[in-house]
């Protein structure tokens, strides 16, 4: 027997049409690439959204032909986020991090028909567009006036001029659920990328999951500050849990420094945000160096990489909850975040901190698990670590045109990373498989020897390594960016980890650099920084 209850899909579209009927004078508030700050509403977005749909129905695209973007966080990507999926194309985000090439690659992969690009990245679409074979339609996200001349690049429309001569009427299509949304392709830092392809169901379903108390916590009284990219990883469902409660959204465009950051955050009063560290680094560096502080902001979410301890310290003298979160491309991407529980609120701070270090619970729609080198469940007792996996509502069961071998293992997604998960189910990543070190038969967590080194006051950034060792296989090394004007010996602070880890999990030497590489997305790559010290050697003495 089933229930009699309506049936009606899961789609997109019933966000903007719910936040337009029910906020539609809900704040949204850009920083274009022109350099203004633009001010819309949710009404707006509908709207232009709808224009949006028609202008695709115009170029004669048909369902589940894909529309690719290379745009920053702001209104007009917004409008493209609900206009292509809501109309049954898919939305395909686009890192315009990644080298040209692979750019290239991946929109013939993805057989994109139509590009969306902000102005700024110009170059960058005339370097690739002679090798886009699926291309067809270049829509450049501005309008007439700022309309690049004698770009090179074949049918190029201004926005404003595409959707302009639209009219704002149009009636949302119905169909399947599990139809696709939108696409999101891996970093690709070894072979080819691959990509997730997100259905309607899933991403609301992660829109419901994200906006929960325990999660982003958002509601119609919020301000969201979404600093992570439109591009990767639909900037982690925000736009979507965004139309979903009617929260302001503020979208801080090409300006990622900690000065406009923290500017938006003030003028707007912004009273979440989510990005990943390095971009918290930044800001938190420039509300120290000019005594500033935050009037409105109440949590900001970290994820992508670990929060380093320091970090979640200099927040708190601000006055702001630290929500750590994990998560990957595959995974839509939430499926943990660190929200304390009722029996945590009675301890001291320092072990409420190691509750918020670790990356949290599973959100409900996402189970995991970690798996022993035997191929066994390994147990909750935050000690054991294992392999971690994942299923749910949200994760992938197989990348798009089933590329690379199947990422399913029995049900269960495998990440990539080693974690261990406490008795309350508060899972923290050790490291991720190719970067644990292994010495004399002791695995040394590289993010543990990272977040000592990250939580010296003349440290900027650091990343842990292992080299050969001709006895214990491997040792492990730190390499450090020194903040600026501040000076610290190798040995200062090699002995600044005495009485905080065993000897043995203590690195052998420090190296310092200019900077560390970082991927796409914001994480340290460390198999680049491994090319870079291919040559050196262990200290004689270590």
């Amino acid at each position: 027997m089933l229930g009699s209850i309506q049936n009606h899909p899961l789609l997109i579209s019933s966000l903007i049409t719910f936040a337009e009927r029910h906020h539609g004078d809900g704040e949204v508030v850009s920083r274009r690439v022109e350099g203004d700050i633009h001010r819309s509403s949710w009404s707006d977005v509908a709207r232009r959204s709808r224009q949006v749909a028609r202008a695709l129905d115009a170029l004669g695209l048909q369902f589940s032909d894909r529309v690719a973007t290379l745009a920053w966080n702001g209104y007009r990507h917004l409008e493209l986020y609900f206009g292509v999926s809501g109309s049954g194309r898919v939305l395909h985000t686009i890192n315009p991090r990644l080298p040209a090439d692979q750019i290239a690659w991946i929109a013939n992969h993805a057989e994109d028909r139509v590009l969306c690009f902000d102005v700024s990245f110009l170059p960058l679409v005339q370097a690739i567009h002679s090798k886009c074979e699926t291309i067809q339609h270049y829509v450049a996200l501005c309008d007439d006036a700022n309309l690049p001349a004698d770009s090179g690049l074949p049918n190029l429309v201004s926005y404003e001029r595409w959707i302009g001569r639209e009219p704002t009427d149009y009636d949302w299509p119905t169909f399947d659920e599990n139809a696709a949304s939108s696409m999101c392709y891996t970093s690709g830092t070894t072979g080819h990328p691959k990509a997730a392809l997100y259905s309607h169901r899933s991403t609301i379903l992660h829109a419901y999951a994200g906006a929960v108390p325990d999660v982003l916590d958002l509601s119609a009284a919020d301000c969201i500050l979404p600093v992570v990219p439109m591009f990767h990883v639909n900037a982690w469902g925000i736009p979507y849990g965004a139309a979903l409660t009617g929260c302001k959204l503020v979208l801080p465009g090409p300006a990622m420094d900690g000065k406009s950051i923290h500017a938006l955050i003030e003028t707007e009063q912004v009273t979440c945000a989510a990005g990943v560290p390095t971009i918290w680094q930044m800001l938190l560096t420039h509300v120290d160096a000019n005594k500033l502080s935050f009037s409105t902001l109440r949590r900001t979410v970290i994820g992508g990489a670990a929060c380093p301890p320091a970090m979640l310290e200099a927040f708190a003298r601000h006055h702001v909850e630290v929500r750590h979160a994990w998560g990957m491309t595959e995974t839509s991407p939430i499926g943990t975040l660190g929200a304390l529980k009722r029996k945590h609120m009675g301890l001291p701070p320092e072990e409420r901190a190691g509750v918020l270090l670790k990356q949290g619970r599973a959100v409900f729609g996402v189970d995991m698990r970690i798996v022993s080198t035997d191929g066994r469940e390994a147990a909750w007792d935050g000690k054991t670590f294992g392999d971690l996996q994942v299923r749910g509502h949200w994760v992938i069961q197989d990348y798009f045109k089933h590329e690379g071998r199947s990422p399913l293992d029995d049900g269960w997604f495998r990440t990539g990373d080693v974690a261990t998960i406490d008795p309350d189910g508060y899972m923290q990543i050790t490291d991720r498989t190719k970067d644990v070190i292994k010495s004399g038969g002791e695995w040394i967590s590289s993010i543990g020897v990272e977040n000592i080194a990250m939580s010296h006051p003349a440290i900027q950034i650091a990343a842990c390594i292992g080299v050969p060792h001709p006895k214990w296989d491997e040792r492990p090394i730190i390499v450090a960016v020194r903040r600026p004007g501040m000076d610290l010996s190798a040995a200062e602070l090699i002995g600044f980890y005495e009485g905080k880890v065993a000897k043995w999990q203590t690195p052998d030497d420090a190296v310092f650099v200019d900077a560390i590489p970082l991927g796409p997305t914001g994480k340290m790559l460390k198999s680049k920084l491994r090319e870079m010290l291919r040559d050196y050697a262990l200290p004689a003495s270590a």
